[in-house]
């Protein structure tokens, strides 16, 4: 049995198929010797197959890991002895990775996933590439947080807000959005009193002279007069004296 052919010492002859041949010489006596040679040939092989994968890949053939593509060839011993040729047309793809940052108010949907994230932190996602290979995204996330702050106030007749600059001559509850430092929004509210100044006329005819209850003064001649106190409300409460003197 030979693989692919086979030369007989008998006759020096190479053989290519199997069969049965004969070969007559003479032996040590001078007489006929017939050589019979019953022949099997067997015939390597060769096969050959194509395989894709992502990064690396196993062949089983030779139990070697490969990383990049190429055809690549190992021999084996086949069922029949002879030599198997195996070929392998390989075809690596890569895997990928995506990196992004981002800066949010509150909240952030990242439109990887469609999740809606609340907090700082960094996240990952796996997809599939355009290769058929896994990509991973990467999220390095920062969220910044809205503010409120509420502040109450008593003024008397108008109140100018610090906050936006406008002057307000009514009680009520105000609000005004700005920018915090991180850049996120700012609701103030103002929970604003307004007290009112008030005012008072009195007449009065005395003889001589008249003492003012009001600041105190005494008066010993007509005419109009004014003190200025604060009333029950903490404001300018405005009082005018008209007084008539007689002697």
């Amino acid at each position: 049995v030979a693989c692919n052919s086979y030369v007989w010492p008998s006759n020096g002859v190479t053989y290519t198929a199997s069969g049965t041949y004969t070969y007559t010489s003479l032996n040590a006596s001078g007489c006929v010797n017939t050589a019979t040679l019953n022949l099997t040939i067997n015939t390597s092989s060769t096969t050959s197959s194509s395989a894709t994968a992502c990064d690396s890949y196993t062949w089983s053939a030779n139990g070697l890991t490969y990383g990049t593509s190429g055809t690549y060839t190992t021999t084996l011993i086949g069922a029949s002895g002879c030599v198997d040729t195996q070929i392998l047309n390989l075809t690596i793809n890569n895997s990928t990775s995506t990196t992004s940052s981002q800066t949010a108010c509150d909240t952030y949907t990242w439109s990887e996933n469609g999740t809606t994230y609340t907090q700082t932190g960094v996240y990952t996602h796996t997809t599939l590439n355009a290769n058929g290979c896994v990509n991973t995204a990467t999220l390095n996330l920062t969220i910044n947080s809205s503010t409120t702050t509420t502040q109450s106030a008593t003024a008397c007749n108008s109140y100018i807000w610090a906050a936006n600059g406008v002057t307000y001559t009514a009680s009520g509850s105000y609000t005004y959005t700005s920018l915090n430092g991180s850049g996120c929004v700012n609701t103030a509210t103002l929970n604003l009193t307004i007290n009112s100044s008030t005012s008072s006329i009195t007449s009065i005819f005395a003889c001589d002279s008249y003492t003012w209850a009001v600041n105190g003064l005494t008066y010993t001649a007509g005419g109009t007069y004014t003190a200025t106190t604060l009333n029950a409300a903490g404001c300018i409460h405005t009082s005018t004296l008209s007084l008539t003197i007689k002697n």
